[in-house]
This record gives structure tokens, sequence and C-alpha cells, in this order.
């Protein structure tokens, strides 16, 4: 499996109303469809179209976060039936889902943390922190 494409097809970020309720926020990616694409440059190799959803929703109704977008892929043809006959009850082949998914999961993460600094919503994932340092030594050496 090869990556030779990813692109966003529709970006939408709204925030809708502040909440004194606890804040809850959640996200979840799916992809919607699998189809195989014709590219002239790739003609020895099935090349698969994966489009996605992602999304971060702030509940109570305080924002959502909407990302569409699809991935090219160019896979083997066995793995291609593979991946047909697996789609077919809307489940992606394990050998392919776990990387596709942090692919996607990289990019639209990183999208939405934009999104939310433009918005001054509050990350969807934790940052990494520093603590200020415990030291019970009171001892200095330098």
């Amino acid at each position: 499996m090869q990556v030779i494409g990813f692109n966003f097809k529709k970006i939408q970020a709204e925030k809708k109303n502040l909440s004194k309720d606890k804040l809850t926020i959640d996200s979840n990616v799916n992809i919607q469809n699998i189809s195989e694409e014709k590219i002239e440059a790739v003609k020895d190799k099935p090349v698969l179209k994966f489009d996605f959803n992602f999304t971060v929703n702030y509940k109570p109704d305080v924002a959502e976060i909407k990302l569409q977008g699809m991935v090219l892929l160019m896979v083997e043809k066995d793995q291609s039936k593979m991946i047909f006959k697996k789609w077919k009850n809307k489940e992606v082949l394990e050998e392919i889902r776990v990387p596709l998914f942090n692919l996607i999961l990289t990019k639209c993460n990183l999208k939405a943390m934009m999104l939310e600094e433009e918005l001054s919503l509050p990350t969807h994932i934790p940052l990494p922190r520093i603590k200020p340092q415990q030291n019970n030594n009171t001892n200095y050496t330098g």
C-alpha cells in the first residue's frame, strides 16, 4: 500500500453557543465510500479512493468541526479484491485500516486544532504540558 494523494473536500467549523454546563468533546472518523480511481500515471496497480468524514463535537451544542476528504492508495491487485470484498459489509480490511486511519487522524487532528485556535475553542486532544519539578532535595550541586 502506498499513499499517493490526500485532499480535503470540505472544511466546516461552527461555534454555536456558550454553555455553562460541563463541556464534553467527542471526535469521530469514518470511511464513507471506497472506489477505484483511474490515474494515467499509475497503470500497473489499482488506485483506490477512500472518502472519509471526521467530526469533532463540543457538547452540549457548543461547537462542531466537520472535515470531509479523500485518500488515494495504490494497492496490489489481490489486495484490492480483498478490500472490496470486506467493504460489502462496510468494513475496511485490517491491514489497510490501521495505517489509513492513522494518516487521516494525523491530518485531520492538525487541521481541527488550527480551526479550534481560530474559534477560541479548547483543543479536542490534550497538548503536552510541562509541570514544575517537585524536588525534595534542597542541596545544590553545580
